[in-house]
């Protein structure tokens, strides 16, 4: 597969946003709880700063949230409070601070303290790299057969240039002669995670919002088909920049809050 960029090209200028909405069906209240003193979404903004980014911006749709973000030094924009999704979120930032088309803008969730510095850079050298893609995202390899077939680890298959072809819940690529007999995953497949970090030019921000969902996006629940079937290219960076797990349970918050303690 051929690689997008190396580890020598020149790091791009970037913005970083972090959607942080208040309301959480399993974690009420969740940007703003306590990790090792501070609300999560603060740790996650100290990281993100950490790559680099010109600017740093946490996207809310609750003064609460903004409060706290700023009493720790750190940017809040107030956003609509009826966004769909998180790009929504990140559009508006971008049409607030008037960023030009070619911008990128790097995606960060909020609920991710522990991301690495260096993946956020990966995804923004990504798109730079790519004139072709109006996005780019990250995966590593799969290793384990639990993990190939637990539809809550999203996989992506991607063409010899690096561009995504297709992410689904689902086994793919599917080793069709050999999946059931063994227990471990079948060697040499060409097996992938995503991880959920996105870079995207602030000109395709702007047009996102007027794409109409695709059945495969609703199906899977992965909302980043709609690009793909709309025809545009999302580059994929093979990173061994791996992010620990996000909070989005009572136990992850003990797992995070242990390792940060």
């Amino acid at each position: 597969m051929k690689k997008l960029h190396s580890s020598s090209d020149a790091v791009p200028e970037f913005h970083v946003v972090i959607p942080a909405r208040y309301s959480s069906t399993r974690l009420p209240g969740k940007p703003l709880l306590d990790i090792a003193g501070k609300p999560m979404v603060v740790w996650v903004a100290e990281r993100a700063k950490g790559s680099g980014a010109k600017q740093v911006i946490v996207a809310t749709d609750d003064e609460r949230v903004a409060s706290a973000v700023r009493q720790h030094n750190h940017a809040a924009v107030m956003t609509n409070a009826h966004h769909v999704s998180g790009t929504d979120r990140i559009a508006e930032v971008a049409s607030i601070e008037g960023w030009s088309d070619d911008a990128i803008v790097v995606n960060v969730q909020g609920d991710e303290p522990l991301i690495d510095a260096k993946l956020i850079i990966e995804v923004a050298t990504t798109l730079s790299a790519s004139n072709h893609a109006v996005m780019a995202t990250a995966c590593h390899p799969i290793t384990e057969k639990s993990d190939f077939t637990n539809p809550n680890v999203v996989k992506v298959v991607m063409d010899v240039n690096g561009y995504a072809m297709y992410f689904s819940r689902a086994p793919i690529p599917f080793p069709r002669d050999t999946y059931s007999s063994t227990q471990e995953l079948v060697s040499g497949i060409p097996a992938y995670r995503h991880i959920g970090i996105y870079a995207y030019r602030a000109g395709f921000l702007k047009q996102y919002a007027n794409l109409a969902p695709a059945a495969i996006e609703q199906f899977e629940c992965l909302e980043q088909l709609r690009v793909l079937y709309q025809g545009y290219k999302i580059a994929v960076s093979v990173s061994d920049n791996a992010p620990a797990a996000g909070v989005d349970t009572e136990s992850d918050l003990a797992r995070v809050r242990a390792l940060m303690d």
